[in-house]
């Protein structure tokens, strides 16, 4: 699997906080929606940073994960 990312994620425009965040302002995933590559995913702490970016069946494995805890918080 080649890994993929965004050098500087606040050059795309659209972010919105995934449903899969936090609610209490601590850990915000923030995720774009129609980009012709993929789905770009990023720390909304860490807007200039990167931003993953996930192919749609990777998206939904990794959704998977997080929906049946086999994604641990490692903080």
């Amino acid at each position: 699997m080649t890994e993929r990312t965004i050098p500087n994620a606040a050059t795309l425009r659209g972010w919105r906080k995934s449903s899969y965040s936090d609610n209490n302002a601590g850990d915000c995933l923030e995720v774009l929606d129609d980009h012709p590559s993929g789905i770009p995913v990023r720390d909304s702490k860490n807007p200039h940073g990167p931003a993953l970016l996930f192919r749609a069946p990777g998206w939904s494995h990794f959704v998977t994960a997080l929906k049946g805890g086999a994604v641990a918080d490692r903080s």
